[in-house]
């Protein structure tokens, strides 16, 4: 194996014991455990609900049921377009989940507002809450959800310990209630 290096200590311990940093223990633990909140609120929810299924298997990612309390969660999926009416219970519902916590902006009216270019449309969610991963399309196919959980599974693991904590999105006029 190249480029593998173990101190004189690590051999001493033999191969019973496995000697790492504890960021990387946790990271490699919460990057195949994401608890998924999911805000649907338009067409891209039916095409996110084919993903649940058993052909596409979210087990594998460690994503495989929702929970229906944002406290409970640690990844938003945001889901379909979103007005104005619904942008300070987005807030809300980012606000009150766990720390660390990630969000995935799923379908173009969630990235960029979509074809609904009008005043009661949020044009991208990030202008609300910060996003860790943009799925684009209309609808995204399955397959993009899982490229998607995949990429958020590498920022997880690179993540560092500062890195968890992200603290309330911003309340603007905006998205007050």
């Amino acid at each position: 194996m190249a480029g593998l290096y173990r101190t004189e200590t690590e051999m001493s311990l033999g191969n019973n014991v496995i000697v790492t940093q504890m960021t990387q223990a946790i990271n490699w633990a919460r990057k195949y455990s994401f608890f998924i909140y999911p805000f649907i609120t338009a067409c891209c929810g039916m095409e996110f609900m084919s993903v649940a299924g058993p052909r596409y298997d979210l087990d594998r990612m460690g994503a495989a049921f929702p929970r229906f309390s944002p406290r409970q969660a640690d990844l938003l999926m945001v889901v379909g377009t979103i007005s104005h009416k619904q942008a300070p219970i987005l807030t809300k519902v980012y606000n009150q989940m766990t720390e660390p916590k990630w969000v995935v902006a799923y379908g173009v009216c969630t990235v960029s507002g979509g074809f609904y270019d009008n005043y009661s449309t949020v044009m991208g969610i990030d202008t609300l809450i910060p996003v860790d991963v943009y799925i684009p399309g209309c609808p995204p196919r399955p397959e993009m959800v899982i490229d998607a959980l995949m990429k958020l599974q590498d920022k997880v693991q690179a993540e560092t310990l500062e890195d968890h904590v992200k603290g309330p999105a911003l309340v603007t006029a905006a998205n007050k209630l």
